[in-house]
């Protein structure tokens, strides 16, 4: 039997490579099978398995085709790319013609066909170019590429997202499933915490998302899929923005993990990036939000699909606007010709990384915690003393979010915020940037559960609640985590990775938030170009003064929306 058995182990060790993919065979024939199956019973129940299935196979291939072929294809594409070299001193004129000429018949005719809401967000978005250019550290030096081929990216995303109906659905039907997959967080903490959990919302309703979303990405992460994902992302950045490797895969790592986290991913080349890009790490962790706590904003009752493509469309825009804050003046040393290979994780197995994703959650959570307890508490003694001194020149009702509405307001209102909301909408940004998003998304939830639950607009002059499309603009704008809680752990972690660059990292990070909360901004304006603004009624008042009415009222589109919207 001893025997036997060495010459079978003898026999697998010789022929391992075609045994594993003899199993791999198996494996995804049977996987075929269980598709072709599903789509033959019900293809629209199985068409969500089957266009997931046909991008995998897809991406297979490019990969296969990539790493067998890449010489070749390199060769077959340099011709083109020499002939261009050639003829881009008049090419690029009249791209350029041809860009401003489609911005002018686009505005013209959208603004014709949705109204002018959509000229003031156009306007911001220059606006916010145009004072990022004069406080740039290198005017002179500035590298337009990246700046428009970003708010290039940003508007196509946008398009594809907001303005044609399968981007939407997709994004829509993502949102959806992303809600119904936290959801299962749900079942842990009813464990744990029991039945009535729900009756201390935020502590054991919204905390264990972030501990649940932090296992699977640390699953993810040891299975190679984040780095593969965040890989293609990266590169498409880097192709479209002409943007060096580095700043590329980081800015594309913030979109699905955090600030402090994503810089770990390009760990071994931090020591040698230049001043610029060090710059642009520190933009894109600012512009963005982790994956971890995207599920807790969901909880709130923000809107996932605003939220999805917020994370998304803030990447290319924060690179943007770090290179237009700090342009590149030195020769970057990693370029696209010496490779770049990702950090692997640390686990052995599936098992331990679900276990380290949960215990590493336990910071991120108590962090969250005594931010909240102490900026509360904190807010709660400021707006007391200043409702003091207020009083004093009869003037009680002066408080924080006031002086921070005041200050925001004109920024609100560039993004394409209605004049009566921006007062609001800058109450907010104020929140973000002096405390934290989640203060802030905290006190926009309650906004829009108070237009959901309808009643008085206005309640002692005071607005109770915003329109839908200042909603989702105030969404777009928040979606980041620039503020100066973060300024300190962006310092700390790029410190303790990098610790030769810690005067440049001191030296950018504050230029690093600004350029973080105006590609924010920028994304709020591009929302709020192509957000089309939906019928919005007060259904609450028109149905009740219909059912009061003795006379059978006549049709309106108004009558036929809100009777659509009771009937769903």
């Amino acid at each position: 039997l001893e025997k036997k058995y060495d010459k079978v182990c003898g026999f697998c060790k010789k022929h391992k490579t075609r045994i594993r993919y003899v199993i791999y065979g198996i494996l995804i024939t049977a996987y075929l099978a269980v598709v072709i199956a599903a789509c033959s019973l019900n293809f629209q129940r199985a068409l969500p398995l089957f266009i997931i299935t046909v991008i995998a196979i897809f991406f297979i291939c490019w990969d296969f085709l990539i790493a067998k072929y890449e010489d070749r294809i390199a060769a077959f594409f340099s011709l083109g790319e020499r002939y261009l070299e050639k003829q881009w001193f008049w090419m690029k004129w009249v791209l350029c013609a041809a860009l401003i000429i489609t911005i002018i018949c686009w505005l013209i005719f959208d603004t014709a066909k949705q109204g002018s809401h959509q000229l003031i967000s156009f306007g911001g978005l220059v606006l916010y170019v145009l004072l990022m250019f004069i406080f740039s550290k290198y005017p002179t030096r500035v590298a337009w590429r990246p700046v428009f081929s970003g708010i290039g990216m940003q508007f196509i995303l946008g398009i594809l997202i907001l303005r044609t109906k399968v981007g939407f659905d997709v994004f829509n039907w993502l949102g959806n499933q992303v809600q119904t997959f936290l959801e299962y967080s749900d079942t842990g903490a009813k464990f744990v915490f029991g039945e009535k959990y729900t009756d201390h919302f935020f502590a054991f309703k919204v905390l264990p998302i972030v501990v649940f979303f932090s296992t699977v990405m640390s699953m993810l992460y040891h299975l190679g899929f984040m780095q593969w994902l965040i890989g293609k992302v990266g590169w498409i950045m880097q192709i479209f923005m002409g943007t060096t490797p580095v700043e590329s895969m980081v800015a594309a790592g913030n979109i699905f993990v955090g600030q402090t986290e994503s810089p770990l991913l390009v760990r071994p080349y931090l020591p040698y990036v230049t001043k610029s890009e060090l710059h642009a790490i520190m933009t894109a962790g600012f512009s963005t939000i982790a994956g971890s706590v995207l599920g807790a904003y969901i909880s709130f009752g923000v809107s996932a699909s605003h939220l999805l493509t917020a994370s998304v469309m803030s990447a290319p825009a924060s690179l943007a606007t770090a290179k237009l804050l700090w342009p590149e003046t030195e020769k970057p040393t990693v370029t696209l010709k010496s490779r770049l290979h990702m950090a692997k994780g640390e686990s052995k197995n599936l098992l331990e990384a679900a276990s380290q994703g949960a215990s590493t959650s336990i910071l991120l959570v108590a962090n969250i915690t005594v931010n909240l307890i102490s900026f509360l508490a904190l807010l709660a003694f400021i707006d007391s003393a200043l409702s003091w001194v207020g009083n004093l020149f009869d003037y009680p009702q002066l408080n924080f979010e006031n002086i921070c509405s005041y200050v925001f307001m004109p920024f609100s209102f560039v993004m394409g915020v209605d004049w009566e909301d921006s007062f609001i909408v800058g109450g907010l940004l104020g929140y973000k940037t002096f405390f934290n998003e989640f203060v802030a998304y905290e006190r926009l939830s309650k906004l829009i559960h108070n237009r959901e639950k309808g009643g008085s607009m206005y309640m002692n002059g005071v607005k109770q609640y915003m329109t839908v499309r200042s909603e989702v603009i105030a969404t777009y704008a928040l979606c980041g985590f620039a503020n100066f809680g973060s300024l300190g752990l962006v310092i700390g972690g790029l410190t303790s990775i990098a610790p030769s660059k810690k005067r440049d990292i001191a030296g950018g990070a504050f230029r690093a938030m600004i350029a973080g909360t105006v590609a924010c901004f920028m994304t709020a304006c591009v929302a709020g170009m192509l957000t089309v603004p939906g019928l919005e009624v007060p259904c609450h008042n028109l149905l009740g003064n219909v059912f009061n009415s003795t006379d059978f009222p006549a049709n309106s589109t108004k009558l036929v929306e809100c009777c659509q919207q009771l009937f769903t």
